[in-house]
């Protein structure tokens, strides 16, 4: 690996905006709480600053240097404690996620000020779900000439950056899948959700301290900032970066000489044939669609529906508890959501704003001019194919419907607003062909069918749950496998018996 390759100025000036605009992080100084769920809380509550701890204990770290040695020495430690050592880390990260659901998703919600609290809980419950040393299972080959072994080992020290919408639960996701692999991973969490990760970081390392006797197995950059991104990029240590997160720092992970996974953005959009169960359609599109307020990647943001079946689909979707806006109230919440701005050729397009992202239903309705019930899961309504709503990522629990005229046309709209991410897709069909038509036309890494989006991670569908979905790069939900290398031991002799 080049430990010298440095991030060029323009790839830093794109990853500094990304970080400036928050990343679906509204400013903590001045965005009051909007979510029922965080009303009544002092600020104090949140988890306590962790500058005066980085003093290299537990995994805490102001010095990105010190951080990649100090888990250089981790991963060489567990390498002697074995299968069974990070199996033990394994299950101290999922119990200490079970046992600190309630606390750390609060903590978590009053830090980045995003999503829902219920959900917040739910996705560090379910952390027990992502796999572990299961998955690594060498394969044996024998024959005249000898006999061969190929067995999955560790790169060593991964560098991993976090999203601000998943902070704790994607953290302790990829530390269960790379601990597992057998590496250490040192974190440069989004500065949004920078403070819950760190709090979640040294509980792991103080438990793998006193079960095993290390102490940075999992590191993090207590104050992250564009230089220690930068400063991991170039350690020698790091083997491998594990990106999720917005284009900027894809893009700039891409480009670091190191070998990069990255998740990187997506759009899913619907499609709604008719041919199926129209209630159960909406009512799996409104799980998905509004779980933590629409935060998850693989959300349904758009939802693209037969002429023949609207009408009857968006009174599903208002039976099932959905609220619709009216044209003019659209309108209203379209001016609050976007501003225009101008792409790298000068072109406008809609620029989203980021103190709106995931806010209840109930703040969108206000700033649309409605009334909505305070537990309302979602906001609907009616637009066209080129609607920012549509063409964006919005990450709310706003879902734009749009009427189109044939499957063909369907597919042929959601291609264009998944703008070619080949992340997540949803059809709710019980016709296979244009199950195989969507699939092919969308090429997406997830294409959930007859399902909300949340089966696509095995929650309602088969399957395995992991936060990080390598999109980009390919490799699809990650696994300790992802974070593997494939070593073949080879013996040459006549070794067979007969």
């Amino acid at each position: 690996m080049n430990s010298s390759v440095q991030l060029d100025e323009t790839t830093l000036r794109a990853v500094v905006d990304e970080v400036l605009r928050g990343l679906g992080r509204p400013p903590a100084a001045s965005a009051a709480p909007s979510n029922s769920n965080r009303e009544s809380r002092a600020p104090a509550s949140v988890a306590p600053s962790v500058t005066s701890r980085t003093d290299g204990r537990f995994g805490l770290f102001s010095d990105p240097v010190a951080a990649c040695t100090a888990a250089q020495d981790a991963f060489l430690q567990l390498r002697e404690k074995g299968l069974a050592g990070r199996a033990k880390v394994v299950e101290l990260v999922k119990s200490l996620c079970t046992q600190n659901a309630a606390e750390w998703g609060r903590i978590e919600l009053e830090e980045t000020k995003i999503g829902r609290l219920d959900h917040k809980i739910e996705k560090l419950q379910i952390v027990k779900l992502v796999p572990g040393l299961e998955w690594l299972r060498p394969y044996g080959m024998s024959g005249d000439h000898g006999i061969t072994m190929e067995e999955h080992t560790p790169f060593g020290v991964i560098a991993a950056v976090t999203p601000s919408t998943h902070s704790v639960p994607t953290l302790a996701g990829n530390v269960v899948s790379m601990v597992a692999a057998g590496n250490a991973v040192v974190f440069n969490a989004h500065p949004a959700g920078a403070r819950c990760a760190a709090h979640a970081v040294r509980a792991f390392n103080e438990a793998i301290r006193d079960a095993l006797g290390i102490e940075h197995l999992v590191c993090i950059i207590a104050e992250p900032t564009l230089q220690s991104f930068d400063a991991l990029c170039r350690s020698e240590h790091v083997r491998l970066l594990c990106v999720t997160g917005g284009a900027a720092v894809v893009n700039a992970a891409m480009k670091s000489g190191k070998r990069a996974i990255c998740a990187g953005p997506g759009n899913p959009p619907v499609v709604v044939d008719g041919t199926g169960n129209l209630a159960k359609a909406a009512a799996d599109v409104i799980k998905g669609a509004a779980y933590d307020n629409n935060l998850l990647c693989i959300g349904e943001k758009q939802v693209f529906v037969l002429e023949a079946v609207a009408e009857r689909f968006m009174n599903e979707l208002a039976t099932a508890g959905a609220a619709k806006l009216t044209s003019g109230q659209l309108a209203k919440l379209t001016t609050e959501a976007f501003t225009t701005g101008k792409d790298g050729a000068g072109c406008a397009h809609a620029v989203l704003n980021r103190r709106l992202v995931g806010a209840d239903a109930a703040v969108l309705a206000r700033h649309a001019g409605a009334n909505v019930a305070a537990d309302a899961p979602l906001l609907f309504a009616e637009t066209d194919a080129q609607h920012p709503f549509v063409m964006e990522e919005q990450m709310m629990p706003m879902l734009p419907v749009v009427r189109v005229k044939t499957f063909d046309d369907a597919v042929a709209a959601a291609y264009r607003s998944e703008h070619g991410y080949r992340h997540s897709a949803i059809l709710h069909s019980l016709n296979v062909e244009r199950m195989t038509q969507m699939a092919r036309t969308l090429d997406t890494t997830l294409f959930v069918k007859n399902g909300p989006s949340v089966a696509g991670l095995g929650l309602g569908g088969e399957g395995y749950l992991n936060y990080s979905i390598a999109t980009t790069t390919g490799e699809g939900i990650c696994t300790p496998l992802t974070f593997a290398r494939t070593r073949r031991c080879v013996m040459v002799d006549n070794l067979r018996i007969y």
